[in-house]
């Protein structure tokens, strides 16, 4: 089975690039599922309702989110009823809607699918590392098992804390990527136990900017304390970051894993 995970849409550029590419992708790679980080697709800061519609009218299975999450208050409500999108796992268990999902392709195959959020440098959430053990160990993976295939979207800032995560599960799951950093990392590749591994997937945006925000505005928040123009996603060409798994289908352990980078100013893989 093939999955592909797309990095956080950033803005319009990322959405219109996304939405026009994973037709294509999901024919050009024969794909059986696609996942997406939808976290900053709203102007940069959270997601809509009517954007998670297009994203899954292109062919987007799943949308992630992260700790922009809540930036656009309708999500709360949207949230509760929608399954195709999820929150952190470990938020508190009183937190609208779920943290993982099962999801059926079209081959009768069942993803799991779940996103973790890290702590350093992310702010307070309960323990990223008991929550992510537990549901794997909740769901066997394997052709007679629970399920077919799982992802883990690791959200998170520090590179350390994403690779424990990983380690963790490593021989558990089909695959762990990291989310939020914007920058591609170049150490994809298969774990000792056999799950495929990317720190972090990078944005789907314009790289002609600071992580996907406007380059003077990001830099002049660097440079004074006084409060100036508001953060704002830089136009431009985007580039569709990603990574493509390629699972057994009797294990669900990844026999090869490929970075994806399409469009923009980065170089194509």
């Amino acid at each position: 089975m093939k999955i592909l995970y797309l990095g956080d849409i950033m803005g319009r550029p990322g959405r219109e690039a996304v939405i026009a590419a994973v037709p294509g992708l999901r024919t050009q790679y024969d794909l059986d599922f696609v996942i997406a980080c939808g976290e900053n697709a709203a102007h940069g800061f959270g997601i809509t309702a009517s954007i998670c519609q297009q994203l899954y009218a292109c062919g987007v299975d799943v949308v992630t989110l992260g700790n922009h999450a809540w930036d656009q208050r309708e999500i709360l409500e949207y949230i509760k009823t929608e399954p195709r999108l999820l929150r952190p796992l470990n938020y508190p268990p009183d937190t609208p809607g779920k943290g993982y999902g099962v999801y059926m392709t079209a081959k009768r195959v069942r993803v799991l699918v779940v996103q973790v959020i890290c702590r350093l440098f992310m702010g307070d959430s309960d323990d990223p590392f008991r929550a992510l053990e537990q549901i794997v160990a909740d769901h066997p993976m394997g052709a007679d098992k629970q399920v077919g295939a799982i992802v883990v979207d690791v959200h998170g800032e520090a590179s350390s804390e994403k690779s424990a995560l990983a380690n963790l599960v490593d021989g558990k799951i089909s695959l762990a990527v990291g989310s939020h950093s914007h920058v591609p990392t170049a150490d994809a590749r298969i774990l000792p136990g056999g799950s495929g591994y990317q720190t972090d997937a990078g944005m789907c945006g314009p790289y002609d900017s600071v992580i996907g925000m406007r380059k003077d505005v990001a830099t002049n928040k660097f440079r004074s304390k006084v409060p100036g123009e508001r953060l704002e996603p830089a136009s431009g060409a985007a580039t569709v970051c990603g990574v493509i798994v390629d699972t057994d289908d009797r294990t669900g352990l990844a026999k090869a894993i490929h970075p994806l980078r399409v469009g923009g100013v980065l170089q194509p893989t």
